[in-house]
């Protein structure tokens, strides 16, 4: 008996359905065809963004065309060779980024990685700002909205919600400067820090570029006090905006699961509303915003154009929106392709992360 029983045991065990391992050869094979997808991604973003910057001719003589005599001018654009047939220039240019060679600006010629390098942090550290910002509004109000369904507090959210995604970041930046700076005067209205804060980073043997981490490399707080302060206007305006998006994903889904079937059972068994909020209708509503926060800092950088050159924030925003201006497309170029690649890693980031978290992702 004790052996038919074993031997039964046994014939279950072979014939039941394994657990789905998330570290399984499956999930690699996931992971790495979402790797490869960033290769095929970032060369067709770079193709778009190198034959639309050449749709109104080359680069020399939309930035420098009314300032160099037609001599000058064709002995520059035959220097540079972009007086070569179109297809060359682009071979030539794929050549150069797999070097690391963005060419080098028109205006003021310097190299392109350069520009990138001295101005890049200035805008990641806005953009980690901002979504900080973006996940206590937007989480913490989502939440409160979800809790008070259908009365004024969730009206009010709403509103606030549809507000924070509606308006413009360079009019909610001028708005926040009004109140903040003019009205209120307590917070700076431009700029990353005051000068005598810039003449302490000069001190630093290898500065980051990243205000918040050279305060702290300097141990001075009087000088972080200034860095953070400079930072909450721009942080707000550009946040807010993303605010918005999670508000209405968080209230919706924290909704959805709160009225699902576990969470009704979990009720009928006594659990208390605030155990049911916090432990059971909270955690899956949170896959979503994960699922979209490529996106949103995607909208992110792009926003923080508007915002660096509302706020005079100098990072790589407000120097694309002075390459702009100068028609220095070499620039433009170069700073475009860097967000470029910049959102396809930040997706393939998120994806893997939902993949882990996301039951219902199959690989």
């Amino acid at each position: 008996m004790s052996d038919n029983a074993t031997a039964a045991s046994a014939t279950s065990s072979a014939t039941s359905k394994p657990k789905k391992n998330h570290l399984s050869g499956g999930f690699f094979r996931f992971v790495l065809t979402r790797f490869l997808l960033i290769i095929p991604t970032v060369f067709i973003l770079v193709t778009i963004v190198f034959f639309v910057m050449r749709a109104t001719g080359d680069p020399i003589s939309a930035a420098m065309g009314g300032r160099l005599t037609p001599d000058e001018l064709q002995r520059r654009i035959h220097a540079a060779g972009y007086d070569r047939p179109l297809i060359v220039q682009y071979i030539d240019y794929l050549g150069g980024l797999l070097h690391g060679d963005l060419g080098t600006t028109l205006t003021d010629n310097q190299p392109v990685v350069t520009i990138l390098t001295r101005y890049g942090a200035a805008t990641f550290e806005l953009a980690f700002l901002s979504l900080i910002v973006a996940l206590i509004v937007g989480i913490g109000l989502g939440r409160l909205a979800a809790k008070y369904r259908d009365r004024a507090a969730d009206a009010g959210i709403r509103v606030f919600a549809i507000l924070c995604y509606a308006t413009p970041v360079f009019f909610l930046g001028l708005v926040l400067k009004l109140i903040f700076a003019v009205w209120l005067n307590i917070l700076p209205p431009s700029g990353r820090s005051d000068l005598s804060s810039e003449m302490q980073f000069q001190r630093l043997v290898s500065p980051t570029g990243f205000y918040i981490i050279d305060a702290l490399q300097l141990g001075d707080m009087t000088v972080l006090a200034d860095v953070l302060r400079h930072a909450v206007l721009p942080a707000l305006a550009l946040g807010l905006l993303t605010a918005g998006v999670f508000i209405r994903l968080v209230r919706t889904n924290v909704i959805s699961t709160y009225t699902s079937g576990y969470v009704e059972a979990a009720r009928s068994r006594g659990v208390s509303e605030k155990r049911l909020l916090d432990k059971h209708a909270w955690r899956p509503a949170l896959i979503p915003i994960i699922t979209v926060m490529g996106m949103q800092i995607a909208m992110m950088l792009a926003g923080a154009v508007l915002t660096e050159t509302t706020f005079e924030w100098k990072g790589l925003g407000f120097m694309l929106s002075n390459y702009l201006k100068a028609r220095d497309f070499v620039a433009v170029q170069g700073i475009v392709i860097l967000i470029a690649i910049i959102v396809a890693v930040v997706n393939f980031i998120v994806d893997v992360i939902s993949a882990l978290i996301d039951p219902r992702v199959r690989y």
